[in-house]
């Protein structure tokens, strides 16, 4: 079977490539112009460019290329939807009968839209069930006890916080919520953490939405989010195993390890 690929920002558009290459799959991707990078080229068997506000084009690529069913892979900036992109006729019409302009509420809306076209909307992790964080700690060194109590705190607040579709991360310290992840993603909300806490020492915790699927907006880390945390004093990491992506886990492993600094994978917080 023959997929369609939406490529967002970050490596994971490109990491799923790649796997769908090596399993002899063929994708073909359709890469939103002001989000993914041109990496994804030369890995699809055929690449399209479309703007983000173009459902319609979206659409009438997969009914050309008889594609039936699609997967979102990689990040598309939520607050782009409030920016000068221009929408077309369809998703004008989709965004004025949201109540809401959530990500579920936003993309949920869009899966309809493509199921009423005969396209639907796949598991975004399947080429990469194997980059999905095992349960456990993740690093050498274990949490502390004041780091526990800490996660144990956050990731009640994620819980809650997902369900409500805010955002996924919350930092902590000293059993305090310090700041939630709303449209500015995670790096600025440690940063703005941070310069909150006067050098008291922050966890991180990710908490993956409360669906059962993984059709879109999965969680993801990479090194990179290990350098921000390294920057702002942010001494460990929670997550939820087998729903979040770790992009590049053996460089994210190993500046955390040089840095101290523990990741730990719990399963998924249930009420």
């Amino acid at each position: 079977m023959r997929y369609g690929l939406i490529a967002g920002n970050g490596r994971f558009p490109v990491l799923a490539l790649e796997a769908a290459r090596r399993a002899g799959m063929e994708i073909v991707a359709i890469g939103i112009k002001e989000e993914a990078s041109r990496e994804i080229e030369p890995l699809a068997s055929r690449c399209y460019w479309i703007s983000l506000g173009s459902l319609s084009k979206l659409i009438e690529i997969c009914h050309e290329e008889k594609i039936t069913q699609v997967m979102m892979c990689g990040q598309v900036k939520h607050a782009r939807i409030f920016s000068s992109i221009v929408p077309d006729w369809r998703l004008v019409k989709l965004l004025a009968s949201l109540e809401t302009k959530n990500t579920e509420g936003l993309i949920g809306a869009v899966a309809r839209v493509l199921k009423d076209e005969g396209i639907e909307l796949v598991d975004s992790t399947l080429l990469l069930k194997d980059l999905l964080a095992p349960e456990g700690v993740l690093t050498k060194r274990k949490p502390t006890e004041e780091e526990l109590r800490d996660i144990e705190y956050g990731r009640k607040i994620a819980s809650k916080l997902s369900g409500l579709d805010i955002g996924q991360s919350v930092a902590i310290a000293e059993r305090a919520c310090v700041a939630v992840e709303a449209m500015e993603g995670t790096d600025a909300m440690l940063r703005r953490a941070a310069s909150l806490v006067e050098g008291k020492p922050l966890r991180l915790v990710k908490g993956s939405r409360r669906r059962q699927h993984l059709l879109f907006d999965v969680p993801v880390t990479g090194p990179g989010t290990i350098e921000v945390m390294i920057e702002t004093g942010t001494t460990a990491l929670a997550m939820d195993a087998g729903r979040t992506l770790l992009i590049d886990s053996a460089e994210l492993t190993e500046i955390a390890n040089r840095a101290n600094v523990c990741i730990l994978a719990s399963p998924p917080q249930v009420d």
